[in-house]
Parts: C-alpha cells; sequence; structure tokens
C-alpha cells in the first residue's frame, strides 16, 4: 500500500532534520502523549482521502466530507480517548512530516507499518490485513492476467506505497508511473497513458464497482504481511498514547468491525456517490476553491509587493557597512527563492516553522507565496526605479527634496508606471501558482477539483470545469490591469 517520504519531503526533512531528532528524543525521555491529547481535548488525524474505501470524498447533506472505513476507526479511537475528532485531509507523502512536526497527532490513511517506516514512527497493532489487485480497461481485461502481463506496457501505482516499489522490483521489462493521487492513475487508465494500475484489493473493488469501464484482476505480487496490511502511526517515543489506542484496535480486531460495520458504510457512500455525478451538482465546491484561490492571490500579490519595494531599496542602498550588509542580504534572498521552487517553500514554511509556530495551512500558503512573490517583484521595481532618467532625480533634489522624499513621490510612482505591465503579470501568474498549496491542504480550485475526482470518479470533467474557471479569473484581471494601465500611460 502506500509508503515512504517523496522526494521533496526527504529534501524538507533534511533541512531541519537536526531538530526533529531532538524532539524525538524528548518525547522518549518524558512521555506524556497520552495526557496531552486528553488534556487538549482533540485528536488530529491525517489522512490522503483519495483511496476508497479507506478514505475518500463523498457528499453527505449537500456537503462534502471524507469518509470511509479509516473514519470511522478514527471515530472510534477518538470516543474510546474521551476526546473529539479532528481530520486534516493532505497528499500522503506529506503525512509522516506532518506527523513528525506536530502537524497532525495520528496517520489513519491505509499504512503499512513497513521496517523502514518504523524507524520513524510508532505503529499500533494492524486494525484490516489485506491484498493487491491491479485495475485494468476492461476492453483490456483479456489481454492482463497479472503483473507479469505489463511486459512491455506500464504499469503505475501512487508514489511512495509498497505497490510501487513491488512493480519496480518484482516486474521485468515494465515501466513504472508514479502520481501522488489514485484519481489522476485512473484519468490516466482510461486516457491510456498507463495500462493497468496496482492498488489495495478494496479500493480496486471501489473503483471497478463505480465505473462499468474498469475491471479488476489479480497482481500476484510476493509480499510480506507488514506491506499488505494496514495500523496506525503516531510520533516515535508515543508509547503511552499507542498502548490506549492498541486497546481499542484489539477490540476492533476482536469484533471485526471492519468487515462488519466500516466497509459496508464505506460501500454505501460510494453508492451515494455515483448518483449524481453532474459538475453543476458540485457548484459549491468550485465556488469555494475560487474563493480561496482569489484570497490566497490578493493577499499575496499585496504582502508581496511590500516585500518588493523593501527589497528593491534594500539591494539598491550604498554607503556605510549596514547598508552593505542589507544589499548583500538582500540579494541572498532574492537570489536563494528565485533559485528553489515553491513547492519546496510551501512544504518548508509549512512544516518546517511548524517545528516552532503552529501555523494554519492557508495562512502558510499565502506567507510561503507572498515570500516567493517578494523576491520577483523586487527585481521588478529595482528595473523600474533604474528606467528613471536621473534627471528627474536631480531635479527633485534641487527643489530641496529629501532622498526619501525623492523617492516616495517622484521614482517610485514613474517606476510603478513602468513596471505595471510586469505586476500584471506576476499577478495573473499567481493566480495559478495558487494551486501549488493543495499539497498541504489548503481548500483552493486545484484541490476542489480533487475533491469533485474522489467524489464522482470521473477524470476529464472536473479539469475542464476548472480550466474554463482560471481562464474567467485570469482573463477578467488581465482586462481589469489593460485598463488601469491605458489609464497611466494617458496621465
Amino acid at each position: 500500500m502506500k509508503k515512504r517520504f517523496g522526494l521533496l519531503l526527504a529534501i524538507i526533512v533534511a533541512l531541519f532534520m537536526t531538530v526533529v531528532p531532538l524532539n524525538a528524543q524528548h518525547a522518549q525521555a518524558a512521555d506524556n502523549s497520552l495526557a496531552e491529547i486528553q488534556k487538549k481535548g482533540t485528536l488530529v488525524m491525517g489522512t490522503s482521502p483519495d483511496y476508497p474505501p479507506y478514505e475518500f470524498q463523498a457528499t453527505v447533506n449537500g456537503k462534502s466530507t471524507v469518509v470511509g472505513m479509516d473514519i470511522q476507526i478514527g471515530k472510534k479511537v477518538a470516543k474510546d480517548l474521551g476526546v473529539k475528532l479532528k481530520v486534516k485531509s493532505m497528499s500522503f507523502d506529506s503525512l509522516l512530516v506532518a506527523l513528525q512536526t506536530g502537524k497532525i497527532d495520528m496517520i489513519i490513511s491505509g499504512m503499512n507499518p513497513t521496517p523502514a517506516r518504523r524507524k520513524n514512527v510508532a505503529f499500533t497493532h494492524v486494525y484490516y490485513q489485506g491484498g493487491y489487485s491491479i485495475v485494468v480497461n476492461k476492453t483490456d481485461k483479456a489481454k492482463y492476467k497479472d503483473k507479469d502481463s505489463f511486459k512491455g506496457g506500464t504499469l503505475a501505482a501512487q508514489t511512495g506505497t509498497t505497490q510501487y516499489n513491488a512493480i519496480k522490483k518484482q516486474t521485468s521489462g515494465t515501466k513504472t508511473k508514479g502520481m501522488t493521487s489514485q484519481s489522476d492513475l485512473i484519468l490516466a487508465l482510461q486516457s491510456h497513458k498507463v495500462d493497468g494500475v496496482a492498488m489495495e484489493k478494496p479500493s480496486a473493488q471501489a473503483y471497478v464497482s463505480n465505473n462499468k469501464s474498469l475491471a479488476s484482476i489479480p497482481s500476484h505480487f510476493n509480499m510480506s504481511s507488514s506491506a499488505t496490511s494496514s495500523a496506525i502511526a503516531f510520533r516515535k517515543g508515543s508509547t503511552s498514547l499507542v498502548n490506549e489506542v492498541n486497546k481499542t484496535v484489539d477490540q476492533i480486531k476482536k469484533q471485526n468491525l471492519v468487515k462488519k460495520q466500516y466497509l459496508p458504510a464505506a460501500g454505501k457512500y460510494l453508492k451515494t456517490n455515483s448518483v449524481d455525478t453532474s459538475m453543476p451538482h458540485y457548484w459549491k465546491a468550485f465556488a469555494t476553491g475560487v474563493e480561496y484561490t482569489l484570497i490566497i492571490t490578493v493577499c499575496s500579490v499585496f504582502f508581496g509587493f511590500i516585500i518588493g519595494i523593501l527589497l528593491a531599496l534594500a539591494r539598491m542602498a550604498k554607503g556605510n557597512p549596514l547598508k552593505t550588509a542589507l544589499r548583500w542580504l538582500a540579494t541572498a534572498y532574492v537570489e536563494f527563492i528565485r533559485g528553489t521552487p515553491m513547492m519546496v517553500q510551501v512544504m518548508f514554511v509549512y512544516f518546517g516553522l511548524g517545528l516552532f509556530v503552529n501555523l494554519p495551512a492557508l495562512t502558510s500558503g499565502i506567507i510561503a507565496i507572498s515570500l516567493n512573490s517578494g523576491a520577483y517583484v523586487a527585481e521588478y521595481i529595482r528595473g523600474g526605479i533604474n528606467s528613471v532618467n536621473i534627471g528627474q532625480t536631480e531635479a527633485a533634489r534641487s527643489l530641496g527634496m529629501s532622498n526619501g522624499a525623492t523617492m516616495r513621490y517622484v521614482i517610485l510612482p514613474q517606476a510603478l508606471k513602468n513596471i505595471w505591465p510586469s505586476l500584471g503579470n506576476e499577478f495573473i501568474t499567481l493566480i495559478k501558482d495558487s494551486s501549488i498549496v493543495s499539497i498541504i491542504g489548503v481548500t483552493e480550485l486545484i484541490y476542489q477539483s480533487n475533491i469533485v475526482r474522489s467524489d464522482t470518479y470521473r477524470g476529464v470533467a472536473p479539469i475542464v470545469v476548472i480550466m474554463v474557471l482560471y481562464f474567467i479569473m485570469t482573463f477578467t484581471a488581465s482586462r481589469i490591469l489593460n485598463y488601469f494601465e491605458r489609464r497611466m500611460q494617458h496621465d
């Protein structure tokens, strides 16, 4: 099933790896994990809701909700601990880092308690023992029999999972394809980008039962019991909490609640999902995505512009050693931000700073995008200032204006007029780049489209809708910016 860190997360962990071990050692020295949860009164469960019937999105009473057998297990764990359950959705590759940095208290997401993972987190007893199947297009069912039938073809799985590693190690002459989302994998399968998708048997059954164009075949992977079982993950050293939760897990297994209650309940939601899968039915989800996209964009543009002005002025500072130091710091900042991917920056702000300050996902996203935008805006402004004729500065100084007043009232207004097209382009770019924050669970447009795809099992239609919505937003913003640009030129 699902496994280990992704490459980007490994980079982030390396950046603050000296801090995490200290936290882990402290936790082992004084284990009060159970008392802390009970004192807090809430238990934050991290999950990746794209893996039916374990966890997935369903419309319940007109509202998109995370449901599935893992959610039922999480509710029982929280009830037995006497606390409230809070479910936090994020990509599977982000879960382990989120657990280690305190963003979540536990992971219930069909996670396998493999030896490699046990080195980093503490697992409860196994609550479910499963197996693997391969989903193929129904038209290809006669062509493929198991994993060995895909020689010369492409077999896919969710990145970071045990299925993905099994494909690489246990197949020959087969191309391995990995994606972060199950819904993306199914879309790739239906569009014939891949020939088969390896996943858990219950998940395969869920997709096949809700899509008549799909079929499942045996995988015949040679897997250990730990690679086909699911357990709950907690931070390393949370012995008292794990021991208490083990009582709940043992009760679930003794009463066979997974097969008797939790899986049938998940199946009911899967049937509900297929009642109305038209895109207008999910207009609220898309509207919420547009709302958060605009909030992130507007806030990031505002703060990015302020940061950009400060950085531009710092980069142009000359004179005493303090100004020289500021110039070097500003230059280093701009070069570093422009030289690293925004995705890594978003994840570092959310997870890295999360070691010290527990920032919400939305706030972290705005901060990261603002810091990124500020570096680019700084260069636009610096170029704009340099484009203003030196005679403007000399004329202002001859009238008795100070350096500050000259910059504020004479240079910057003219520079802004010169760089307005570049600033407008930055605004348009941020509307699209805001989609990156979906990786930390911010409910912007991409995140909402993934919810709809998981809810409806339709891959293309939600993508078409968000393409249209992004175009409407960018085209409208472009027309507004062009209007003000014409006004500036007229003035």
